[in-house]
């Protein structure tokens, strides 16, 4: 252990965990919508590309970043808004297995518009912030990363203060816990699913941005909620605290995973590492960390 480079493997670490922290940003538009309808809403990562690929689209053409920003959220409020009625809401009691089709085929028709509406050109995207190493005592981190980071914990946190303080955020989380109830005591549930999938949109919007920043605005963006599934069934899926947990700790797996084990398989394991581990946990513990137990009788 004494030619153990801890600087190299703090810098691994922590760079694992920032970008833990934007796969936590993904995760989160997820249970937002599962929380509140039991919906496993594939259509996220559509709507991550078409938030990204509207942002940028609308820069291009000479709009200032606030005004741009301003104008696809009002886009992504729509389109959330949109799904809501069109969508979920005549699928209410449906079986899950119907509304997960119904948001699989809703990602194809999202990203079909995205194409049609912006065309297929991959897009460079420019934040202003230089991805430059920083030197935080000896451990060099992604200037970009601590960027994003920042950003993404900042969005974690105002998403939470929202909702727990907020008279709407009551609401979700009445919704969230009985349905039944909520309706008993007087809550609007179409008013509460509307404005948690405006929400969602919001969320795609800013994770759009950052990993657009990072990889480009492409249609690939869209698969970037796959590495949003780990993180879920890690962290449960209806747990925004679940959902912080699990990204960082997927982050910080699959980095280490791929520097210290990788050359055993060849290299490329921190594609599918995090699916291992999933998978793992599955077995053991299938609602997750934070996740609520179903309980059925039989």
């Amino acid at each position: 252990m004494a030619d153990f480079d801890w600087l190299f493997f703090m810098e691994v670490l922590v760079g694992g965990l920032l970008s833990g922290v934007m796969y936590s940003l993904v995760a989160i538009g997820f249970v937002l919508i599962y929380k509140t309808s039991g919906v496993l809403n594939f259509a996220q990562g559509a709507m991550l590309l078409f938030a990204a690929l509207t942002f940028v689209s609308v820069t291009e053409r000479g709009i200032s970043f606030p005004l741009a920003f301003a104008i696809t959220f009002a886009i992504m409020v729509v389109i959330g808004i949109a799904v809501e009625r069109t969508v979920l809401r005549p699928l209410t009691n449906k079986p899950p297995i119907t509304l997960f089709m119904a948001t699989l085929g809703l990602s194809y028709i999202i990203e079909g518009a995205a194409q049609l509406i912006w065309g297929t050109q991959v897009h460079g995207l420019d934040l202003g912030i230089e991805d430059v190493p920083f030197d935080v005592g000896g451990v060099y981190i992604s200037q970009f990363d601590i960027f994003a980071a920042v950003v993404a914990a900042s969005m974690v946190l105002l998403l939470s203060v929202f909702f727990r303080y907020t008279r709407i955020g009551l609401g979700f989380r009445a919704v969230a816990d009985d349905q039944f109830a909520a309706l008993a005591v007087g809550l609007r549930l179409p008013w509460i699913w509307a404005t948690v999938w405006a929400t969602a949109g919001l969320v795609a919007l800013v994770a759009g941005l950052l990993w657009g920043a990072r990889v480009g605005v492409q249609f690939s963006l869209s698969l970037i909620v796959l590495k949003a599934l780990p993180v879920l069934v890690l962290g449960g899926f209806d747990s925004i605290l679940g959902a912080i947990l699990g990204g960082l700790l997927i982050g910080a797996s699959e980095k280490l995973a791929e520097v210290y084990i990788g050359g055993y398989f060849g290299g490329g394991i921190e594609g599918w590492f995090a699916y291992v581990i999933a998978l793992a946990f599955l077995l053991v513990r299938p609602s997750g960390l934070f996740g609520q137990k179903l309980v059925e009788r039989v």
